[in-house]
């Protein structure tokens, strides 16, 4: 625990303690839209076992997803669709993301620590390669983002039982493609990415 709290103990030793952990999560699938979480914890909070949410089973994220919404000093969601992820690129539309979950968050961050990224935004940022397995903070960004996708993934298998998006949550699986040439895209299928394009192209 204490190797991902090595950011924010250097933010709090400054005296700053409204640390945001942002990450996103969806920019591989051919469907629906990419999310992104905006979290602020507790100073010297401590959650065992927390990591990076690709690390963790399904059923290991619900359950931290239910703590750490509960436990969160401040948290926001950032939903960009398929049609704009299209317009703009999924990297501009990751940006937008993540900009909206700290938009939505009900208190301001003082600093924000993001996965990757560099955004434009007057709050001061640091910006970690793989920062889902190096910070606490972006670690509990990343399972509340996944939570949040996994679950539109599971609605949307319901409506799409052909695909298997509760089982590939929109990442181009064989039988995801295979079921592309079989009945076609959906409304929320991204139309500039491989298979989908490569469909639309031949039809």
């Amino acid at each position: 625990m204490e190797d991902l709290y090595t950011y924010e103990r250097e933010l709090l030793n400054k005296g700053i303690t409204l640390i945001a952990g942002i990450d996103e999560v969806g920019r591989g699938p051919l469907v629906g839209p990419v999310v992104a979480c905006s979290v602020i914890l507790p100073v010297n909070y401590k959650l065992a076992g927390l990591t990076d949410s690709k690390k963790l089973s399904e059923k290991k994220r619900e359950e931290f997803y239910d703590i750490l919404v509960k436990d969160a000093v401040s948290y926001g969601i950032g939903i960009i669709d398929n049609d704009k992820i299209d317009e703009v690129n999924i990297y501009e539309a990751t940006k937008l993301a993540m900009l909206d979950a700290i938009k939505n968050m009900k208190i301001k961050p003082e600093y924000l620590l993001i996965d990757a990224m560099r955004l434009n935004t007057d709050i001061p940022s640091n910006s970690i390669i793989k920062g889902d397995s190096k910070s606490l903070s972006i670690a509990a960004a990343s399972v509340i983002a996944k939570v949040v996708r996994d679950r539109m993934m599971l609605e949307l298998d319901k409506k799409y039982p052909y695909y298997d998006f509760k089982n590939n949550k929109g990442y181009p699986t064989k039988k995801h493609i295979e079921a592309i040439k079989e009945h076609g895209i959906t409304s929320l299928h991204r139309k500039t990415y491989g298979p989908v394009k490569e469909y639309l192209e031949r039809n």
